[in-house]
């Protein structure tokens, strides 16, 4: 009977499918007696969408995550996951979740760590079989299925997380940190996993300082400092920028300080990247630096990346 009730909540689940988001919030606050650690979040991630959470550290990252799992209270605010509000303990057996800090009993194997996560769940124990058998797949572990944990890499400890994650087909995913131990094959890997999850519904709310990463993989990003966003949009939308290259020679620091006027500068040396230059001011700028007495040998325009454009907000945000 339990196992026929929990098959049934599964598929009533799929009420928020019909149009209610992954993950929304209202002015989430969180106070840790006089210090704010989360200081009016508002954010929607709609279902299928990979959402990447970005900050320097001490932002409030990870207290928002706390949240949204229900680890933490609000000191004021809403939240709703699934179309359920925060801390709703049906909902959390349709959430996976791969802290960036995690252990598992070292004497226990990779399938026996996936049996305590089904049990924990909980999952119908006839699927545990099944689910185990795929999740491993999916992450690449199935030829050490049977080899205990201890003897794992920290890269494949982190793939068996992941894998814990997934049990189950969740409809969110929370991954904290998903890719740090792992190699460039690896990291590859996540990202397609990744890309399925969202191909099948699922949405992906991922936390990670591997800049790269996330502009390669997430579809929107919301950036938070001093625990509140303050940028979110597309990948075209933050990084609709053009940053230009200049390699020049005969400049002091004074003249480049003057230059500042153009926007903010990456200095190298002899290479100054103006991040996020208006194209028409190009002309204005190599007039301006042969007017110091410098030598202009190459302009080149880059694409802005992600990190160029989270460096510009947080110095944005200091200002």
């Amino acid at each position: 009977m339990a196992e026929v009730a929990e098959k049934t909540e599964a598929a009533a689940s799929p009420e928020a499918a019909a149009g209610t988001p992954a993950v929304k919030t209202v002015e989430l606050r969180k106070k840790f007696g006089r210090t704010i650690a989360l200081a009016g979040l508002s954010m929607t991630v709609p279902r299928g969408e990979v959402f990447g959470f970005l900050g320097p550290n001490g932002a409030g990252k990870t207290t928002a995550v706390k949240l949204l799992l229900g680890l933490l209270t609000p000191t004021s605010g809403e939240g709703w996951l699934l179309g359920k509000r925060l801390g709703d303990l049906g909902t959390r057996r349709h959430i996976g979740y791969l802290p960036e800090l995690f252990r598992y009993q070292a004497w226990l194997t990779a399938s026996e760590v996936l049996t305590l996560h089904c049990e924990l769940a909980p999952l119908p124990r006839a699927s545990w079989k099944d689910e185990i058998r795929t999740v491993l797949e999916t992450v690449g572990l199935t030829e050490r299925a049977n080899d205990r944990v201890g003897t794992f890499s920290k890269g494949m400890q982190q793939r068996l997380g992941l894998g814990a994650a997934l049990l189950g087909e969740p409809e969110l995913v929370f991954l904290d940190e998903p890719t740090s131990a792992l190699d460039p094959v690896g990291r590859h890997d996540v990202r397609e996993i990744i890309r399925g999850l969202a191909s099948r519904g699922t949405a992906v709310f991922l936390n990670s300082h591997l800049l790269s990463e996330v502009e390669q993989v997430c579809d929107r990003v919301a950036v938070v400092d001093h625990g509140r966003v303050i940028a979110e949009g597309t990948m075209d939308d933050l990084l609709g920028g053009t940053a230009v290259r200049v390699r020049v020679a005969g400049l002091a620091q004074a003249d480049k300080n003057q230059l500042a006027k153009f926007g903010r500068i990456d200095d190298e040396g002899e290479q100054l990247t103006f991040a996020s230059l208006d194209p028409g001011r190009v002309p204005e700028l190599v007039a301006t630096i042969v007017s110091m007495g410098g030598r202009v040998y190459e302009v080149a325009p880059r694409h802005q990346t992600l990190e160029d454009r989270f460096l510009q907000l947080l110095e944005d945000e200091e200002k």
